[in-house]
């Protein structure tokens, strides 16, 4: 679990479901990332960060806000995928529902998630991507001190029709 002054990042709970499941059903949240999610993907997708977290130690996490509990989202650290440039790498990730958005949690969320990183794990680099369209998330990924490789632009092997290139991000582990 990482605490920071407004959220708490931790394992996924039965308790986060409903508003899980609506996120994925959201066309905002997913406009970036594929078809609506069902039930049953929302929950096999929960079951696996969990599995991630037991694996690694670090998943995307679930975010809560320390002042009424409510679920706002994801964010955190996991296996960069096959088939991309961050196999091998530690992936950074966020989602987070409309509600949430411009109110400086998922940066908060991120940079708690980077600070465990580099205090918590033996890696030189923590990475990142996203759709080019997808300006909200690469640019919190620049705030964070994140800098774009252009070199490793990619077509992602799982990414639905249409949801192609994506870019990678990267930050060097701070002296």
């Amino acid at each position: 679990m990482i605490e920071t002054e407004r959220l708490i990042l931790r394992r996924w709970q039965d308790s986060d479901r409903p508003a899980w499941h609506a996120m994925g059903q959201d066309p905002a949240v997913m406009e970036f990332l594929g078809p609506a999610l069902n039930p049953e993907a929302a929950d096999a997708a929960m079951a696996r960060q969990n599995a991630i977290l037991d694996a690694h130690g670090h998943c995307f996490w679930a975010v809560e806000r320390k002042e009424d509990g409510a679920f706002l989202g994801f964010c955190g650290l996991k296996p960069g995928p096959e088939g991309t440039p961050l196999f091998g790498e530690v992936e950074i990730g966020w989602r987070f529902a409309p509600a949430y958005w411009g109110k400086g949690y998922a940066r908060e969320a991120a940079q708690a998630s980077l600070d465990w990183a580099w205090a918590s794990l033996d890696v030189p680099t923590v990475a990142a991507m996203t759709v080019i369209e997808n300006s909200r998330s690469w640019g919190l990924m620049e705030r964070l001190g994140m800098v774009r490789v252009p070199e490793q632009d990619f077509i992602h092997p799982n990414a639905p029709e249409g949801l192609n290139p994506h870019i990678t991000y990267r930050i060097v582990r701070p002296v």
